[in-house]
């Protein structure tokens, strides 16, 4: 886990080669080369951590889209959601479908499972903006339910299906992130003149009172005793739901 300052700005089941936590195989003969599976159930999602300088691209084999370092900004280690796999004659993943941390919002594009490392997650965050209410899921089980702050009417917290792709402890305990921050792969859409976009984020707060509230720049306020409960068992690529 990397420390630093508080910066943030607000299936089918698949054979793959080479990865840390492969999903289970499909049965011989089910597989047609070239084909897009599905990668995720309701209750298991994978992420895909990048082990060095990883291109993405628009589609298998086409034009490149983004080139991301194996660290990102704040040090934490470049990490997509696959959403799908284009696999081989032998149910081998030959290319991830995986979502990007960038703008605009929603964008999807394709990796070579050789270049990123696969881990399994098992849980998930649904955030109501109307109810002001966050969700953790663990293997389709509630274990966390808690009141949170949202975007303002101004800068209204962004909804889409979008994931965990970084997490960061905080040197200032006090300041207005509170102790940790669950970086999601999620922009405002009004402060996009701001650094590195104008990221979306769950983190704690040193204003308690806006709990319950529509109060802030976009990201997800939660009280810090909540926040590290929250944090201490969120893997990044956890997915992540927003609606309204």
């Amino acid at each position: 886990m990397r420390r630093a300052a508080a910066v943030l700005l607000c299936g089918s089941a698949l054979a793959v080669v080479a990865t840390t936590a492969a999903p289970a195989a499909l049965g011989a003969g089910q597989c047609r080369a070239g084909q897009l599976r599905t990668v995720g159930t309701p209750t298991t999602a994978f992420a895909a951590v990048a082990k060095g300088r990883t291109a993405t691209y628009r589609r298998p084999g086409a034009a490149l889209l983004m080139t991301f370092p194996r660290l990102n900004g704040l040090g934490y280690p470049t990490t997509f959601s696959i959403v799908g796999a284009v696999v081989n004659a032998r149910c081998e993943a030959s290319w991830y479908r995986v979502k990007l941390p960038m703008r605009p919002n929603g964008v999807v594009g394709y990796v070579r499972p050789g270049n990123v490392a696969v881990e399994k997650v098992t849980t998930s965050i649904s955030v109501d903006l109307s109810r002001r209410e966050l969700l953790l899921f663990h293997g389709g089980r509630l274990v966390l339910k808690t009141r949170v702050g949202v975007g303002s009417p101004k800068t209204p917290t962004p909804i889409g299906r979008y994931y965990v792709n970084q997490r960061i402890t905080v040197a200032d305990v006090n300041g207005p992130f509170g102790p940790a921050v669950l970086g999601v792969s999620a922009f405002s859409n009004f402060l996009t003149d701001w650094a590195e976009g104008g990221p979306i984020a769950i983190h704690g707060t040193n204003e308690p009172w806006s709990i319950g509230h529509a109060v802030s720049n976009g990201c997800i306020r939660l009280r810090n005793p909540t926040l590290r409960r929250l944090f201490k068992v969120t893997p990044a690529g956890t997915p992540v739901v927003i609606r309204r």
